[in-house]
């Protein structure tokens, strides 16, 4: 397999990339201050390693979820990056977790994080606020053909979900990541507010 990391989406001040092969989906967030976030952990071995080292060393390790904490020690051993998540999805993940998000963490003012509760009591999405803006929305919503808002069996809440998503509306961002992406399929932008805004709108009416 190949294992060099696919770049996605790349701007004056920061590039994404894919770590293809894996589900949940891992990316590597590269921003010229903040330094590389890892997004989700792939399963670990030193040829995963190198690829994503050859790109950046992960800062930083960011979970939106306990879905997407694969070996997540060995990954903070290797690289020595700090791991997030927040403060209520926090003690489901297996592994060690270094700063507990509450809603007002914020990295160098450029990237922050949205509470989006429901598909984990605990779902946290990181979001890159300078423009174009870009929303790493782990489980929270799904690519299938265009970002949408699906209700899941083990579904913490779903009204929460939606709840917490109507706060989307109020967001400026060009470009969306899910959990699900698949490379060369999956819609994630520009215009993905849009398409989230959307999702929205059908997930409120299904409510009734």
């Amino acid at each position: 397999m190949d294992l060099r990391l696919i770049e996605v989406v790349r701007l004056p001040r920061r590039t994404v990339y894919h770590v293809a092969g894996y589900v949940p989906a891992s990316f590597l967030l590269v921003d010229d201050r903040v330094g590389a976030i890892l997004v989700n952990t792939p399963p670990f071995s030193d040829r995963v390693l190198a690829a994503v080292c050859e790109v950046a060393n992960p800062r930083f390790i960011f979970l939106p979820s306990r879905f997407g904490a694969r070996d997540l020690d060995a990954w903070r051993a290797a690289t020595g990056a700090r791991t997030m998540a927040s403060t209520e999805e926090a003690p489901d993940i297996d592994g060690s977790i270094d700063e507990r998000i509450d809603g007002g963490v914020r990295l160098h003012g450029r990237l922050d994080f949205l509470m989006l509760s429901g598909r984990t009591r605990g779902t946290c999405a990181l979001r890159v606020k300078e423009s174009p803006g870009i929303v790493f929305f782990g489980p929270a919503l799904e690519h299938a053909d265009l970002p949408v808002l699906r209700r899941h069996p083990d579904d913490h809440s779903f009204e929460n979900r939606v709840i917490g998503a109507l706060a989307l509306r109020d967001l400026e961002f060009e470009f969306a990541f899910c959990d699900d992406y698949v490379h060369g399929t999956s819609r994630y932008g520009p215009g993905a507010r849009t398409l989230v805004v959307d999702a929205l709108d059908a997930a409120l009416n299904a409510l009734g």
